[in-house]
Order: structure tokens, then sequence, then C-alpha cells
């Protein structure tokens, strides 16, 4: 059962008691992501998410990494566009140690001029490492093609000159805005206590009477364009996409059966036309990533250069079938596409996320129920996923009627961007 708290603080505490198991794991969810830095510092979120392993005024960052490791535990975090998270798994008994340390990394982190100093240099890396990863670069560019000027549109990670300029005041200042508490989201599962739990986190966070970040509204994509970015690589990588549903939408449960039925599997229409069929790329997938008031949607596929053009032309097709139809190849498929929608609600990121495996699991538990307090509140999914194949037909033609953004990343010949436009297409980059 999920117990939901809300501390005097402000403090959300979530947990999900699981007597059968001997770990626990925990995460503290922080609504501030890259889209509420201000463009001259975007990676702000990034930043301090690194500068919180570099230790607290009690706790040092070799302490940090040591109490974890001597225990066989586990502490990582990461950065998203609309919230970051810290988190633990542990030993049950251990829970107390975990939380004490974690809490006090977010609540109270040192942010020292030298770790600003030295972790900017990480960061750099890890920019250039994303540089020289198409597939990992193609996203962050179609992001800026979908949404364009709005903070949505610029990459977690920031860029060279706005992680240059960020100093250990601007950090802070971006840790004084967005972690205060009732901005904080604390999920633990396994074998837990919720009062222990509450008790703990009460005494890491003081009350604070700030309000909450404030979120600028997004604004329509533009026209059709074309973004080729050209890099030194086998293949080349394509996306294709645009605008989608916002994750309070009451239609994104139609979307999600839609995603799954257009390259969610190994039975979509993507994978089948495009591997299966043809045998012109290895990975082919679709995807969609739901934020506050909007959503974004993609089909993705890495090619040889020679088939690129063919690629994106299929994918244009499959996309103009679905609007016409739905995707409903067979009411059987469309059913099914349904029951791991149902089966799999509210998965976390970072892989297909359509089936439940492993949900008796502690960790993910965590990871599920604190993203989706974070994101939607104490709301159940529950009794509101009423999602029919003609809701999903209209849906699907409905917002496959906005603009569309193709994007590629890889080596180009001279002839190839015009060969993959079209006449309303404006070339970015050719």
């Amino acid at each position: 059962m999920i117990v939901r708290t809300v501390l005097p603080n402000g403090v959300r505490v979530v947990t999900e008691a699981m007597p059968e198991v001997r770990s626990a794991s925990i995460g503290f969810w922080i609504g501030a992501g890259s889209r509420d830095e201000p463009a001259e510092l975007a990676g702000s979120s990034h930043f301090l998410e690194h500068l919180l392993f570099k230790g607290t005024e009690r706790h040092s960052a070799l302490d940090i990494a040591e109490v974890f490791d001597a225990i066989g535990g586990e502490s990582n975090a990461f950065s998203t566009k609309e919230y970051t998270c810290v988190h633990g798994r542990v030993l049950d008994r251990d829970l107390e140690m975990a939380t004490d340390y974690l809490g006090d990394m977010v609540a109270d982190p040192a942010i020292r001029p030298d770790d600003v100093a030295s972790e900017r240099k990480v960061v750099l890396e890890e920019i250039a490492l994303r540089d020289d990863t198409p597939d990992d670069l193609i996203f962050d560019v179609f992001a800026e093609d979908v949404f364009g000027d709005h903070p949505l549109g610029r990459p977690v990670l920031g860029t060279v000159e706005t992680v240059s300029a960020a100093s250990p005041e601007s950090v802070r200042e971006f840790h004084r805005a967005g972690y205060h508490p009732r901005n904080i989201v604390v999920s633990a599962a396994g074998c837990i206590d919720h009062d222990r739990v509450s008790e703990w986190v009460t005494s890491l966070f003081p009350g604070d009477d700030r309000p909450a970040l404030r979120r600028e509204p997004v604004a329509a994509a533009g026209g059709r364009r074309l973004h080729v970015v050209e890099k030194d690589s086998e293949q080349v990588h394509l996306l294709l996409g645009g605008l989608g549903y916002s994750r309070e939408h009451p239609d994104r449960f139609a979307w999600e059966v839609l995603d799954i039925l257009l390259g969610g599997g190994m039975s979509s229409r993507l994978f089948q036309e495009i591997r299966e069929q043809r045998g012109l790329a290895y990975s082919v997938y679709s995807y969609r990533d739901l934020y506050q008031e909007t959503g974004m949607y993609g089909v993705y596929a890495g090619t040889m250069p020679e088939n690129a053009t063919e690629v994106l032309k299929i994918a244009e097709g499959v996309l103009e079938l679905f609007a016409g139809r739905g995707g409903q190849r067979h009411p059987d498929q469309a059913d099914q596409a349904d029951q791991q929608d149902r089966d799999a609600q509210g998965a976390p990121p970072g892989g297909p996320g359509r089936h439940r495996q492993g949900a008796d699991r502690g960790e993910r538990q965590q990871h599920h129920d604190g993203m989706h307090d974070q994101r939607v509140g104490g709301e159940s999914a529950d009794g509101r996923h009423a999602c029919t194949t003609e809701t999903s037909a209209r849906r699907f033609t409905e917002w496959s009627e906005r603009p569309v953004c193709p994007t590629a990343c890889g080596p180009r010949s001279p002839n190839r961007a015009a060969e993959l436009a079209e006449p309303n297409t404006t070339l970015v980059n050719p």
C-alpha cells in the first residue's frame, strides 16, 4: 500500500512498504530542472546535481562515497528538463543513514569555489562526450528544433559557454530557488516504515514560505524544417516528430497506445517496415516525452548514409498512415497495445517501459512513486485509463496535423539535404 504525507515543512513523503524484502530504496525528487534555468546559465540544474556529491558541511565528498561503498549500497542522481532526482539503495537496516546523507546533500550542499572549478571540467568533458556521440547529440538538436528558444528546447547539460559562465553564487541561487521543501518529494520503498521515514525527513528540511517556481508557457512549434548536423560517423541518425500531449492531458493514455503500435516493439509498424521487411536499420523506435503543459513525440532510426532518404520517407509514410487509420492494423494488435499500457502505467524512463517486469523490486517502485508524485501530485492514474482504439485514432489524427520536424545527424553528401528536403522545408546547417 502506498502512503502519502505532506509534512509541516512542505515536503511530500510517499512510501510503499514491502516487508518481504530486506532492501530499501529512497529518492529525493526535486521539481527543478533545465527548463527552470535562465538562458545565460543553462545547465545549472545538471551542474548542481554534480556538486551535490562534492560534500556538505557535515559530510565530505569522500565520506559520501565511502559510506555507501562500505555497506554495499548504491547512490546516484540524474537531471531532466523538469526535475532532478538523488537516490540510493541499501539494506533496510541502513536506510536511516542513507536518508541522512542523501537528504543533507539535497538540503545543504557546500558548493565551494574549488569544487565548482574542478567539477566544471568534468561537465565540459560530459558535453564533449555527448558531442562525440551522434545518437545522443541528435536528441538535443531535435528538442531545439521542436521547442525553439523555449527552455524545453535547451539541452540539460547546457553549453560550453553557459557552463563556463556558471559561478558558485549562480549555482547557489539556483539551489535556493528550486530546492525549497515544498518542491521536494521523498519516496521510499522496500522494508520501510512510513512514520520513521517521515520523522527523518522532517529533521532535514526547515520550513520555507517561498513560492513555487514559475514556468513560462510553451509556444507552438514553427514550420517544418530539415536540420542537418554533419558528423564524421558511420551512420546517419534520423529523428522525425513534433509537439505532443502534456502529462496531464486526458488523452495521454491513447497516445501511449499509439506509441506502442507505432514503434514500441518488434511487432510495431516502424520495426516491421524499416527493419524486418527492408533491413534498413538495426535500431528503430518511437518515443514520447510528457511535460507539464506540452509534450513531444519522435521517431528514431539509425541507418547507413545511402539509406537515409528512403528510411525518412518510410517513416513519414507510416506517420501518414497512422493519421488516416489511427495505427489500427488489426483490432487484436490495438487491444494488445492497450493491455501493455495498462500493465506499465508510470514506468520509469530509460527503456521500453511497457511491462511491469520486476515491479516487486523496491528500487523500481520508489522510482515510480516518486516520479509520479513529483509530476502529477498525489493523483492516481487508476480509473482514468479509459481509452479506446477509436479515441487513439482520433487523437493521433489531431496531433499528427501539427508541424513535423525532421532532424539528421551524421555524414552527408553534398546533395543529401536537398534529397531529404521538401518544398516547404527550411534547411538549417545544410
